[in-house]
């Protein structure tokens, strides 16, 4: 499901963030015999932003989880701007927005429950996963077919690549591990 303005938002878009918990994963938690948790990631995903910020899309996490799994695979993927372990994601993407000198319509977030709502809400171009709670997808520009850690971001980062012109060329260059 998409909005009819959501590929004109998409076209807009020069930061994309991201939750961690649901979106980049499936939103299980395992944990291990020393009580350390384990998360699964989906290489689609990986691959999608690396392309996305090969295009000129900056990546970010924005997580109310503190999570070392996030972290480590966040500096795999070279995301630049890793903010996790917080209750207040609205006041985190403004200081992380004006940091980089971009207005909220130049911004995405990617979420899937009540906590990403205030964010989802001042961005340019929200999105909801599949599997998001109904209060997140009915204020959603974007809908993704796939659940999350099921290749729901890499869709979102070819709905961005796509509106803006660089999917072709994205595809073109394959890098290294995603």
């Amino acid at each position: 499901m998409k909005t009819p303005d959501a590929v004109d938002r998409a076209r807009a878009i020069r930061l994309a963030l991201f939750d961690v918990d649901g979106v980049l994963t499936d939103g299980r938690l395992y944990y291990g015999p020393g009580g350390e948790a384990m998360k699964a990631f989906n290489i689609l995903d990986g691959h999608g932003l690396k392309m996305l910020a090969r295009s000129g899309v900056t990546t970010g996490l924005l997580s109310g989880r503190k999570s070392e799994a996030a972290a480590v695979r966040a500096r795999e993927l070279g995301i630049p701007h890793v903010i996790l372990g917080v209750d207040d994601k609205l006041a985190h993407f403004e200081r992380l927005r004006e940091s980089l000198g971009l207005d909220a319509p130049q911004c995405a977030f990617v979420g899937d429950d009540l906590p990403d709502v205030p964010v989802l809400q001042r961005c340019g171009l929200a999105v909801a996963v599949a599997n998001a709670v109904d209060e997140v997808k009915a204020i959603a520009h974007l809908v993704t077919t796939a659940r999350g850690g099921e290749g729901a971001v890499r869709e979102f980062c070819e709905f961005v690549m796509r509106a803006q012109g660089t999917l072709v060329g994205a595809h073109g260059r394959h890098g290294a591990r995603s």
